[in-house]
């Protein structure tokens, strides 16, 4: 359980972080403040729930897009997330792609990273604890 709930919090700060780096590099996509949780939320419960159903339908139909199931997740959870919450706003096509390739890099370097300062943290934590 409490790796479950380790795992969702990284999933959703590097879901955060991707899309604060999208909303800071895009001009045409916007992120409102006043949302911002319901809006990471949204998406990475979206990113949960469509990874396995879109990877799925890639390896049924499509094998060569295993690959990219990835951004192709990234990409439909920005659209159904900006269609059910008023807190993200994209516009533009090159902003669509843009935003899905940069949120898709960013959470996949956060995802990667964010276990393993936790980690360095703890094991921190812990030495400190032992001397005393």
């Amino acid at each position: 359980m409490i790796r479950f709930l380790i795992s969702a919090a990284i999933f959703l700060a590097s879901a955060a972080i991707g899309l604060l780096v999208a909303n800071a590099v895009l001009d045409d996509m916007s992120v409102d403040a006043a949302s911002f949780v319901v809006v990471v939320v949204v998406f990475a419960a979206l990113q949960g729930v469509l990874q396995p159903f879109v990877a799925k339908m890639a390896r049924q139909y499509a094998p060569p897009l295993l690959g990219g199931i990835g951004l192709v997740t990234t990409f439909v959870a920005l659209i159904i997330t900006s269609l059910v919450s008023d807190g993200l706003v994209i516009s533009g096509f090159d902003t669509w792609v843009f935003a899905a390739l940069i949120v898709w890099i960013v959470t996949m370097i956060a995802t990667l990273l964010l276990p393993l300062i936790f980690v360095k943290k703890a094991v921190g934590e812990r030495r400190g604890s032992n001397e005393a």
